[in-house]
């Protein structure tokens, strides 16, 4: 085994690990939002890793390097946190419940609560005008 394989091994492990830990915490965490955060820093995480070693890879079987693996990592990073945050704000438009240990869960209630006041949706017409 060569330094090359043992640092391939090292990445496809550690990506591997990483969507582990991500795919359980969305199997176990309770709330929808402790849901939306593992899968998308972890299981990202980890994909990064496994594209890492692919790259690696096809850059020294075919000896120039593999630009395909960056164009996905560079998709990926850029669409997972966007992706999150519109998962996120629908859940927070539709009202998602919360348990009450999740963080800003106060801040969802003052929000939802000002939202949901009477007179609230006659003022946002006229401001609208």
């Amino acid at each position: 085994m060569n330094w090359i394989e043992i640092i391939l091994s090292f990445f496809v492990l550690l990506g591997g690990l990483f969507m582990l830990i991500g795919s359980i915490g969305l199997a176990r965490l309770p709330d929808f939002y402790m849901r939306l955060h593992a899968p998308t820093k972890a299981t990202t995480l980890g994909v990064g890793s496994l594209l890492i070693a692919s790259m690696l890879f096809f850059s020294i079987k075919n000896s120039m390097f593999s630009i395909h693996e960056v164009l996905i990592t560079i998709f990926l990073f850029i669409t997972a946190p966007v992706s999150a945050h519109m998962m996120a704000k629908a859940a927070l438009h539709i009202d998602t419940r919360t348990l009450d240990r999740t963080q800003g869960a106060d801040a969802h209630k003052a929000a939802t609560a000002r939202s949901n006041a009477p007179g609230t949706a006659d003022k946002q017409e006229d401001s609208e005008d």
